[in-house]
């Protein structure tokens, strides 16, 4: 999630220290921007999200929690036992891959280094500074407050995701972790609600991307 406009100096102390522990040019190359672990694991995450929300949307318009259904032509597996089939694969997919990616970012100092640090003062002041065209991006190694927030929600927000699903699906053996959404029916909404959040940040994302086309390559090449 970037912006490619004007420059803004703030926060520059934070910048400096992110770029001094970033990677160091590979030999006759541009900097690494996104190691080769870290581009595995996000498009494993691509593949195995869109094969949950899909599949689950499937799913829900078999006991929907609201007046509305999602269309089949954008849902997965073609019937309930279908559905829950695809889900499931790819449940044990995200959970798995998700644990790699968080151990490396944490054994890697990357999530220290690119997530934090944070705070309200600092979100509020980019998010001003994007909505008026000058919020810079000239490093890709270094996030803004507002990407900062951004990752950092997606990445709890799949963990929320996780661990509801988990209650809904196991209410009986789980059932300490179903009373923590409030019942079956609590987890329910939860898992909703947490879903909802992930396709808004996804089309946020993909919006962003399309705007600074480079941070796709990045993505692709490392560089």
């Amino acid at each position: 999630m970037q912006a490619a406009t004007k420059p803004s100096v703030a926060h520059e102390p934070a910048a400096h220290a992110e770029r001094a522990s970033s990677p160091p040019p590979a030999p006759g190359g541009s900097p690494v921007v996104q190691p080769g672990w870290l581009r595995v694991t996000h498009w494993i995450n691509v593949l195995a999200v869109l094969v949950m929300i899909t599949s689950g949307w499937r799913i829900y318009n078999a006991s929907p929690l609201f007046d509305f259904r999602f269309a089949n032509g954008i849902t997965l597996g073609g019937w309930l036992g279908g559905a829950l089939r695809w889900h499931f694969a790819a449940m044990w997919l995200l959970a798995a891959n998700g644990l790699v990616y968080l151990l490396l970012n944490l054994a890697s100092g990357r999530m220290a280094r690119r997530f934090f640090p944070l705070s309200v003062k600092g979100i509020l002041h980019d998010a001003f500074a994007a909505l008026r065209g000058r919020l810079a991006h000239a490093d890709p190694r270094h996030y803004n407050y507002v990407q900062r927030a951004a990752y950092l929600f997606a990445v709890l927000d799949l963990m929320l995701l996780i661990a509801s699903g988990l209650a809904i699906w196991k209410p009986v053996q789980l059932g300490w972790l179903c009373d923590l959404f409030g019942g079956f029916q609590g987890a329910r909404w939860v898992h909703f609600l947490a879903m909802s959040g992930l396709v808004a940040f996804i089309v946020v994302h993909v919006v962003m991307v399309a705007l600074v086309p480079r941070t796709l390559r990045t993505m692709i090449t490392g560089r």
